[in-house]
């Protein structure tokens, strides 16, 4: 199994605190954003390569943190080329330019780089590796359908099948936000593709999975203890502090 970490965003609402740092390498509570998804990925046995894919004005900072950190699987960083804002490949068409450009054939995990949890990931691999050889997704109960409103929602039946997404819904029908959270078994690593090709193509990965629910079966695993913080903005960013702060303290 391989990983890939989504990190070519120029973070624009966390200026200027992003200016010259990518977002996944600010820190909370003390670590790295891209220190805690490390701590997600260490424990994964199959897994044995992290990608890395981010832009060209942030290449550099990435292999200079690479140089001072220390992990069990090997790092690759990927400059995707890009130079601002605006000619950016979005999430879903930096996940097939590195598929193509690494030749990727082994099961892929995908994480959002601003995306901040504690979990077990190998419970969710492995439901993942149930389901195959269908995409799954992650998804977190946010438990607040007014909250709902600000994210993609998704609806799941008894066996966990995706029946419905909306991004952002005015009256959400559930609590399930999608994480940007993607396990793409390998016979199924061309999905991306076959969907940037369409008429209706976007970036966020949101729209992907609204692509595809309705065309093959897609499967949602729910987190629903830890808490789960999709690092956007400043206030996002100083909750996720606060947060980390107090647990560091609870286990000090």
């Amino acid at each position: 199994m391989k990983a890939l970490l989504l990190a070519a965003g120029y973070a624009t609402r966390l200026y200027p605190l992003t200016l010259n740092t990518p977002k996944p390498l600010l820190p909370v509570a003390g670590k790295t954003v891209m220190g805690y998804l490390f701590d997600l990925i260490e424990p994964l046995k199959g897994l044995d390569e992290v990608f890395i894919v981010t832009n060209k004005k942030f290449y550099r900072n990435f292999e200079e943190w690479k140089q001072g950190f220390r992990s069990s699987k090997k790092i690759t960083v990927i400059d995707d080329g890009t130079t601002s804002n605006e000619t950016r490949l979005g999430a879903t068409g930096d996940i097939e330019f590195v598929i193509e450009k690494e030749n990727i054939k082994d099961d892929l995990l995908v994480l959002a780089g601003d995306n901040l949890f504690e979990a077990d990931l190998s419970k969710f691999t492995d439901f993942c590796i149930s389901k195959r050889p269908s995409v799954t997704i992650g998804l977190y109960d946010i438990k607040d359908l007014i909250l709902a409103s600000s994210y993609g929602i998704v609806s799941i039946d008894k066996n966990s099948k995706v029946v419905d997404f909306k991004e952002k819904p005015a009256k959400p029908e559930s609590t399930l936000a999608a994480m940007c959270l993607y396990f793409f078994p390998k016979e199924k690593l061309d999905i991306m593709k076959r969907y940037r090709e369409t008429d209706n193509a976007k970036d966020a990965p949101g729209y992907f999975l609204e692509w595809l629910y309705k065309r093959e079966p897609v499967f949602g695993c729910v987190f629903k203890d830890k808490k789960w913080f999709d690092i956007g903005d400043k206030k996002s960013l100083e909750e996720a502090d606060k947060e980390f702060r107090k647990e560091k303290g609870k286990n000090a």
